[in-house]
């Protein structure tokens, strides 16, 4: 039986669930931005699929569901009306000599995931993984499960999609729920996926992450790059066309200002670090996300009445967020 749904949010977590529930019910989705998603989190994200990496600092069950929801992006990204770029060739992890302790803590905080665990690489392993950072590194690690996705291309896919199938939105809407409706407006189910929007009604904080997306036709980097750094770890993700895009894992802090000077010189100088082909780089764009989190960096799915909520993924939302989006349709269906 087809149900009239509402989604609220139209980040990751609503484009996911708006693909799902829109096959066989009414969905419109209200959104407080316009349809370009420039205020989601989700469209700065670098889109990486990092369980074990992941694993050093969550619980064993949040890397497990990471797992889970690797397995289900290629058959996601199967329905969608454009080519949405997904790897699944693993990722690496480097050190230079001086942050090398860093390394060791790393593979340290590890966890084995259903027989999926990483590998000790030396200079001449690096080499055959990446040939163009041969003789830069002495050692890393590879994780040979992990992979990623083209998260522009993914916005841009799934708004198409959800068109086609007419889903009706309602862009720059404010939104207030109450009493199982939305402005005063009934629907069978309400799928609350506001992130931070949700910050009035839920005990969440943003969790900053800046990236940098460029173009770098001298680097040709074939998987993502994980660099070991006394401030934090830095992650060079490659997508099509020669870009990659260049970030810190997190920076506790709620400021979405703009990226500073100094943030921006330590990205940049780390990357020419791992790989001196981005001296020549051009940068296409300097981007900020806040990503929603709880306390304890848990998301979590609460069902009050006929509203269903997913919120608080902190940097782990493509990750995590097939699999939380099933569970929580699977309360509908």
């Amino acid at each position: 039986m087809a149900h009239n749904i509402a989604i609220v949010g139209f980040g990751l977590v609503g484009r996911l669930a708006a693909l799902q529930l829109s096959k066989h019910h009414n969905v419109t989705v209200f959104e407080a931005g316009d349809e370009q998603g420039l205020l989601s989190a989700g469209k700065v994200a670098a889109a990486m699929l990092a369980p074990l990496a992941e694993s050093a600092l969550c619980d064993t069950d949040l890397a497990l569901l990471g797992l889970d929801s690797i397995k289900r992006w290629p058959h996601i990204i199967s329905e969608l009306n454009a080519d949405v770029f997904f790897q699944q060739r693993g990722s690496l992890a480097v050190a230079h000599a001086q942050d090398c302790a860093d390394l060791d803590s790393f593979i340290q905080r590890i966890k084995p995931l259903k027989g999926h665990t990483y590998q000790h690489l030396m200079l001449h392993d690096i080499a055959n993984l990446e040939p163009e950072l041969a003789g830069r590194f002495n050692r890393g690690v590879y994780l040979p499960c992990e992979g990623q996705i083209d998260n522009q291309a993914f916005y841009q896919a799934s708004y198409k999609t959800l068109l086609k199938r007419q889903v009706k939105f309602a862009f720059k809407q404010k939104v207030t729920i109450k009493h199982g409706e939305i402005n005063n407006r009934p629907f069978k189910f309400i799928i609350d996926c506001r992130g931070l929007g949700a910050k009035g009604d839920k005990p969440l904080r943003g969790v900053r992450g800046e990236v940098a997306r460029v173009y770098a036709p001298e680097v040709n980097l074939t998987r993502p790059v994980r660099l070991m750094h006394p401030r934090y770890p830095l992650y060079i993700a490659p997508k099509p066309n020669n870009e990659f895009v260049i970030g810190a894992t997190e920076i506790e802090s709620h400021d979405s200002e703009p990226v500073t000077v100094r943030s921006t010189l330590e990205l940049l100088s780390a990357a020419y670090s791992v790989h001196t082909g981005f001296a020549e780089a051009r940068l296409i764009n300097m981007q900020v996300g806040l990503r929603p989190a709880f306390s304890d960096n848990r998301p979590c799915i609460n069902q009050a009445g006929n509203v269903i909520s997913i919120n608080g993924l902190y940097r782990h939302g493509y990750l995590l967020a097939p699999s939380l989006v099933a569970d929580a349709v699977a309360r509908i269906e």
